[in-house]
């Protein structure tokens, strides 16, 4: 049976670090329509919406042709906002594209929803990407939420601290970078909705330690294909560059 995805992009218009940064200019259009035709380029979902508290950016996207909702509560996460957005539509696996990621791609997308047309005992409730850090100052970068696995790939910790620490250098274990592009079980990010913010989610600032602390699995698969998320202005200087270098 194949799965029904609806893909959302959750965009607040106060961004705490990079206020307004989904309505700048990305090389003739805003990061927000950016990111948004770059989920419906791939043709992977039933459908794609734009979830967000401002009428500045929902018109934004509606005046594109694209299809937005408003969200009716506040929210103080982008799973949250995705949960309220989608609680009544039909649907099994619900894409999480982050709306400051406008260069998601097909081939990272698939390699989610595979995870779950082969999981068929339903163990896995989310999957994420990762990428591999190897400058130094993206590894101490706070900004950059660093991830680490078991041996099947599944999530154990997420920070914004380097981890592993490197305390034996004489052993090589990559650092990856958490790239905020979530594929959820509708029954998981329900859960996550219905549910408290957890300690260590509260003190590091990063949602999907909720989900660790609850006991749900996080499948991570590792992706080459370098994401600029933006949260700073030099961020957007530098997707302006990407974007330029890839067209």
């Amino acid at each position: 049976m194949s799965l029904k995805v609806i893909a959302v992009i959750p965009a607040r218009y106060e961004a705490s670090r990079f206020p307004a940064k989904l309505m700048q200019d990305l090389c003739g259009k805003s990061v927000i329509v950016r990111t948004y035709e770059a989920a419906l380029a791939t043709h992977l979902f039933d459908k794609v919406i734009v979830a967000t508290d401002s009428s500045i950016i929902y018109d934004e996207i509606t005046n594109h042709g694209g299809d937005a909702v408003m969200s009716k509560k506040e929210h103080d996460c982008g799973s949250d906002r995705i949960a309220e957005a989608v609680e009544h539509f039909d649907a099994d696996i619900i894409i999480n594209v982050q709306g400051d990621e406008p260069f998601t791609n097909y081939d990272d997308l698939k390699k989610l929803l595979e995870v779950f047309e082969k999981d068929q005992d339903k163990n896995i409730a989310l999957a994420s990407l990762m990428h591999e850090l190897t400058e130094e100052k993206d590894i101490i970068n706070p900004n950059n939420v660093k991830v680490i696995t078991d041996v099947s790939g599944n999530a154990i910790y997420f920070s914004r601290s380097p981890i592993p620490f490197n305390r034996a250098q004489d052993v090589s274990v990559p650092v990856y970078k958490h790239i905020g592009i979530y594929a959820f079980r509708k029954t998981a990010l329900l859960d996550f909705y219905n549910s408290s913010a957890t300690p260590l989610e509260l003190k590091e600032k990063i949602e999907c330690l909720r989900y660790l602390e609850h006991g749900k699995k996080i499948s991570m698969i590792i992706t080459d294909h370098a994401s600029i998320g933006i949260d700073t202005p030099a961020d957007l200087e530098a997707a302006r560059a990407l974007w330029i270098h890839n067209n």
